[in-house]
């Protein structure tokens, strides 16, 4: 039997990739100040997400999860070029999301690494340059990305405006979903300052539905009274990593008492890197109601990955429990069936997710962290092919990307090189496809999953000598 789940059960358990604080005092002091803020979301909403998930886990949608892999103090600040760059953001996503609905047919759950994705481990504590060693940076919420000895002392300050920017993003993506930008009707608009040569397919896809609208509004169909035209749901994620913050935001849901929901944002998910069975990470996770992400990377084992499932998710609850596999391309056709096979085989309700970021990073040949676009490219696919071959589920796909014209992640429509990175590689931390490489990403996907969709539409074939 599980131990008693309480908020703070997890500070009795083993941790890492959590840094250390010069002070507690002054961080029990700040913890204490966010446990009387207001909630950033409300259980209410991560339970709509978690049925919308069950729905996908159950193959009648697609999981859309992407954002920067380390958001900054400075994007969602109220001055105009942080809002353009949630507005990129937003848009961008947007056309991801269309492309996937219109083109093949499936209802896409949006979620966002956004509004609180601003903690991120490290493979090492400490980062070198010039023959310097200072702590590594650990994102936003902890320290400074600068390489001086004070920007990289942990600050317990920081959690409270990591609070501040999350509730200004959110503010604002709730008015753009909401407020008319994620309508229908604006589906060029969205367009309007990308180059169109390298976006025609969109463009077409876009007159398609422009014409679909003008044809239901000429049958008498009135478009103001359906406001799922005009509105969209919008959901924000990040990695539960530091968990100090993440209990003085967690509340009891006043709809389900004794339930606990976290409320700093309507998803969270265990990093590969925190997934030990008998540590805090998991142990604080398993007791919220949110719906959960487990990443599991080249070092997952089966036999582990079920273990966490129980923990996680005892009660095998649709769209409690999203899978997101990060194993590169190379190893992916090696690893992934068993996994599905081994779900399969308990009868275990998930969402099914690629990410094929983390596994495809390598270093290019002039010192930048890189990913080529080819094998992001080859993992997604092997991802839907290797599902179609066990009559399972493609559900869905977790990227680090950006609505800004960067060039971090070579190839792609403009085919990047190893020394173009330089021009605008502006990532903190890993690098993430640019606008026009994540829209490619989402016509790809939409073939894939017309592809799933016509073989299980197919009838079975009639038994014999009937």
């Amino acid at each position: 039997m599980a131990e008693r789940w309480t908020r703070d059960s997890w500070r009795g358990k083993p941790i890492v990739q959590v840094p250390e604080y010069p002070d507690n005092k002054v961080l029990e002091g700040v913890e204490r100040q966010l446990a009387s803020y207001p909630p950033l979301v409300f259980a209410g909403e991560a339970r709509n997400l978690k049925e919308a998930l069950g729905r996908v886990a159950q193959g009648e949608g697609f999981l859309l999860q992407g954002g920067d892999c380390a958001e900054s103090f400075t994007d969602p600040s109220a001055n105009n070029i942080s809002a353009n760059n949630i507005r990129d953001f937003l848009r961008i996503f947007l056309q991801m999301a269309v492309v996937l609905t219109y083109a093949a047919s499936v209802p896409v759950v949006k979620v966002g690494r956004i509004a609180g994705q601003f903690a991120k481990p490290r493979s090492s504590p400490v980062e070198k340059k010039g023959g310097q060693e200072l702590p590594s940076y650990r994102g936003d919420i902890i320290n400074g990305p600068e390489f001086s000895a004070a920007a990289r002392i942990p600050d317990p300050q920081r959690l409270i405006e990591a609070y501040r920017h999350s509730a200004s993003t959110l503010n604002l993506i709730r008015a753009l979903t909401h407020g008319g930008y994620a309508s229908l009707g604006r589906v060029h608009q969205w367009l309007l300052d990308v180059d169109p040569k390298s976006s025609q397919r969109y463009l077409e896809l876009a007159d398609r539905i422009s014409e679909a609208l003008a044809f239901m509004q000429a049958c008498g169909l009135d478009l103001e009274k359906h406001p799922e035209l005009k509105t969209t749901d919008f959901y924000t994620s990040h990695e539960a990593l530091l968990l100090g913050y993440e209990q003085a935001l967690t509340r009891e849901d006043s709809t389900h008492p004794g339930t606990w929901c976290a409320t700093s944002a309507h998803m969270v998910w265990i990093g590969d890197r925190t997934r030990q069975l008998d540590h805090a990470h998991v142990e604080f996770c398993r007791g919220i109601v949110n719906p959960l992400g487990l990443k599991c990377g080249p070092s997952s084992k089966v036999d582990d990955m079920l273990r966490l499932m129980d923990a996680l998710n005892p009660d095998n609850e649709p769209g409690k429990l999203t899978l997101i596999v990060r194993l590169g391309a190379e190893k992916v056709a090696e690893m992934l069936p068993a996994m599905i096979r081994a779900v399969k085989r308990e009868g275990r309700s998930v969402v099914w997710s690629c990410d094929p970021m983390h596994g495809n990073t390598i270093t290019a040949t002039t010192g930048y962290k890189t990913r080529p676009f080819d094998l992001i490219l080859k993992e997604v696919k092997s991802f839907f092919s290797i599902h179609a071959a066990e009559g399972t589920h493609a559900g869905g796909v977790h990227l680090e990307m950006t609505g800004q014209n960067v060039t971090e992640c070579t190839g792609g429509a403009h085919a990047i090189t190893d020394e173009g990175l330089n021009a605008r590689y502006h990532t903190l931390c890993d690098p993430r496809l640019n606008a026009e490489q994540a829209i490619e990403l989402a016509f790809l996907m939409a073939d894939l999953l017309k592809q799933e969709r016509a073989v299980r539409s197919k009838p079975l074939p009639a038994a014999a000598g009937l």
